[in-house]
């Protein structure tokens, strides 16, 4: 199974750090769709932040495993951009569980923003 954790800020609910980890199983390796599509969508917020704001946000990847961190400090507008991305994938992986919410599971957690 595939986990994403989505770790929101508690003062303004802003997506600060996202984690997808594991392997759906849906399908052998090179034919599973769910692990293509979770992995599409999370290293493609994470590609699109970097290429269309400019933000190159704190990550780790490994085999099946990705952690992205999001800066803190950015102008306003900058963070509102980056947020519609991050939100925006958020709606892509809902998506995905819809159809397939028995090798993906989505995690939202709040918590206090670290500076």
């Amino acid at each position: 199974m595939v986990k994403v954790e989505i770790t929101r800020s508690i003062s303004d609910g802003n997506i600060m750090s996202y984690r997808s980890e594991g392997h759906a199983d849906y399908d052998v390796h090179g034919k599973d769709i769910v692990c293509a599509g979770v992995s599409a969508v999370t290293f493609g917020t994470f590609n699109s932040i970097e290429s269309l704001v400019g933000i190159v946000p704190k990550h780790t990847i490994d085999h099946g495993y990705l952690e992205v961190n999001i800066p803190g400090k950015m102008e306003p507008k900058t963070s509102e951009q980056v947020q519609l991305l991050l939100e925006s994938m958020v709606v892509m992986l809902n998506t995905i569980q819809e159809s397939y919410g028995e090798f993906l599971t989505i995690k939202q957690t709040i918590q206090k923003a670290i500076d």
